[in-house]
């Protein structure tokens, strides 16, 4: 079945059409079929940082990966309530939501998934709730975003992974320029994600918010408070960069 790829866009995105069981129903249907397909989840991280990169050459590989994904799914309460000021909607799916359901629902016993990213022990990590499901991994060097020799080495891995599911956990922007790098290669089969820290989530090496939090959509704010080392220059800094750039841009 063809993905429709109706779209509404908001601060230079095209965000998918779908809804939380729209978007599963979708990723159902792709993951049954043999064709390469491509899930990003934008939040307000990768908004600033295309806003940042805007007019560079690596600004313009990011915002093609981002228009050329296969769903482009709103991952952020905050721009899904900062689009409705402006009188448009956004439907949030979190990618970290998503990867758990197809882990916790659509991951059949002798099923083959492959994970970019990670470390020596993260199929370790996910073995328990993985029994019967065979992971293949590739740990990319640091540096890759700069680096096209190890960007080709990641995007052919996914080619010729032969997986039913893939799971991209190499951060952003790196995670959605693989995925596009991938299709440019020749990828045909597949349902590709670029996760985030998903796979960390599930394996327990960080906590999210609770539910509650998550809904007020102060999981930002939870995060930084358990990583305030690594988060606080994104929530403190960069992040608040995000009213600008709404007022600036709107819907175009």
């Amino acid at each position: 079945m063809p993905i429709d790829r109706a779209a509404t866009r908001f601060v230079g995105v095209g965000f998918t059409d779908l809804d939380w069981n729209g978007t599963i129903v979708t990723l159902q249907n792709a993951s049954d079929v043999a064709q390469f397909t491509t899930i990003i989840t934008p939040n307000v991280d990768h908004i600033v940082r295309m806003d940042k990169l805007a007019g560079t050459p690596l600004g313009d590989r990011y915002a093609l990966a981002i228009r050329d994904a296969d769903l482009c799914l709103c991952d952020s309460r905050i721009l899904a309530r900062l689009a409705k000021l402006r009188g448009i909607r956004l439907d949030v799916v979190p990618g970290s939501d998503l990867t758990a359901a197809i882990f916790a629902s659509f991951l059949r016993s002798g099923d083959r998934i492959a994970l970019i990213g990670g470390d020596h022990n993260s199929i370790a990590d996910l073995a328990p709730i993985t029994r019967g499901i065979e992971i293949i991994q590739h740990m990319p060097p640091m540096g890759m975003l700069h680096n096209a020799d190890a960007m080709d080495a990641a995007a052919c891995f996914i080619r010729d992974a032969n997986c039913r599911f893939i799971f991209v956990a190499v951060g952003n922007p790196q995670g959605e320029i693989l995925l596009h790098r991938a299709r440019e290669l020749g990828a045909t089969s597949g349902v590709a994600l670029s996760v985030g820290a998903s796979i960390d989530f599930l394996t327990g090496r960080q906590t999210r918010a609770p539910r509650l939090i998550q809904r007020l959509g102060f999981e930002w704010a939870y995060r930084l408070l358990t990583e305030p080392k690594r988060l606080w220059r994104r929530y403190l800094v960069d992040g608040p960069r995000i009213f600008a750039i709404v007022m600036r841009r709107g819907d175009r």
